[in-house]
């Protein structure tokens, strides 16, 4: 049987007359009918067949089916962006009344969604600490319809223990089990394999991994997909054919991109974790990481993004970011650029000064998304900033 890398190399639209070894852009808003009589059995869905591309089209379904393959999932849905498939995966599903348990460790817009924009329509939120396992039964209640986690998260690096999840979604068939698998991408962990219904991604991230395009996934199960594909044909957050065809190609590459991207996590990170400047560093691969032998566990490797805090707090983190020279300073992650942020005053700026300590976000704390640069200009980059800013 074919590895997951020949079989996404190999995913492909079908070939056209005119026999092209890669796959075109297909970009065209709709798709003709041979008769009027096949344009009304497609929209009666008693035959299958493009209609409009903000329903489908070969570059989004191309991509779809990689990820699904990655996933090993039955079905998905593509997205103008991550948020689109966070905000689609909700929205589709719930109604006034229902319950959302979420791991409190989250990205910021999630979060806004939870207590912002949600409670408008009548959903409540329930947070628990990812890592307690006890926490996650207790707080579900008649009306739970979906637990929600990110593993790890963003940017503390947190995980949970997708196994006892699997296992608590044995006793509750009936709430559906999501998760946002953007950190770790598929190459390092597969979240359906332990039960879980729906696996979200930021596609703007590694799936791309050249910060150029936005996109966003879901796969899962097929039933769940057709549910949430009724919510999407009548609200439009569709991924444009283009950023579809470019993400798609990206995928080719994504298991020897994670590789690296890991290498060079880790080996910053060992570097770090000896460094007098640095209070303290979060790694999943790192023995110090509470979480060490978990992540080893249901993770290939630790992933691109290590997180750090420095001593002297946010002047100093302030201070230490203007002075890397190769390394730039922007809110995306997964490129192959190696790119700091300073999460308490963007990402995550959003939350109270409170929520942020809960979450580990020190004053001081660094995101870094370690890119695909030789490994050794990358930490010479982190360590003349530290040592200018002492």
């Amino acid at each position: 049987m074919k590895k997951d890398q020949s079989k996404i190399i190999r995913e492909q639209v079908p070939r056209s007359p005119i026999r092209e070894h890669a796959a075109p852009l297909y970009l065209t808003s709709s798709f003709i009918f041979d008769s009027a009589e096949q344009g009304r059995a497609i929209f009666a869905e008693e035959e299958s067949g493009l209609v409009y591309s903000r329903y489908a089209n070969p570059n989004t379904t191309e991509f779809i089916n990689k990820v699904c393959i990655l996933e090993e999932a039955e079905a998905g849905l593509a997205f103008a962006s991550g948020m689109a498939a966070i905000f689609a995966a909700f929205a589709g599903i719930v109604k006034s009344g229902d319950h959302i348990v979420s791991s409190r460790a989250i990205f910021g817009s999630t979060h806004q969604l939870f207590t912002q924009l949600f409670p408008r329509w009548g959903v409540t939120t329930t947070y628990v600490e990812a890592a307690d396992n006890d926490a996650w039964e207790k707080a579900i209640t008649p009306n739970t319809k979906i637990l929600f986690l990110e593993s790890p998260s963003n940017p503390g690096l947190e995980l949970a223990d997708l196994e006892f999840l699997g296992e608590l979604k044995k006793k509750y068939p009936h709430i559906i089990f999501a998760i946002d698998n953007c950190f770790a991408t598929p190459h390092l962990q597969k979240p359906l394999r332990y039960g879980f219904d729906l696996s979200i991604h930021s596609a703007t991230k590694y799936m791309d991994g050249q910060g150029r395009v936005m996109g966003g996934v879901i796969v899962g199960k097929q039933v769940l997909i057709d549910e949430l594909m009724f919510f999407i044909r009548h609200t439009g957050p569709a991924l444009s054919p283009f950023n579809a065809w470019t993400i798609s190609k990206s995928l080719d590459t994504l298991g020897l991109r994670m590789d690296r991207h890991c290498e060079n996590a880790l080996a910053l990170a060992e570097t770090l974790f000896e460094h007098p400047e640095v209070v303290a560093v979060n790694y999943p691969f790192l023995p110090s990481h509470p979480q060490y032998e978990l992540a080893k566990k249901q993770m290939k490797a630790g992933g691109g993004i290590v997180t750090f805090e420095v001593k002297g707090g946010q002047e100093r983190a302030y201070r230490f970011l203007d002075t890397l020279q190769m390394i730039r300073y922007t809110s995306n992650l997964g490129d192959a650029r190696s790119i700091a942020t300073h999460p308490g005053s963007t990402t995550h700026s959003k939350l109270t000064e409170e929520e942020r300590l809960a979450l580990g976000i020190q004053p001081g704390s660094i995101r870094l998304s370690v890119g695909l640069e030789d490994k050794a200009d990358i930490i010479a980059d982190i360590e003349q900033a530290l040592a200018a800013t002492k």
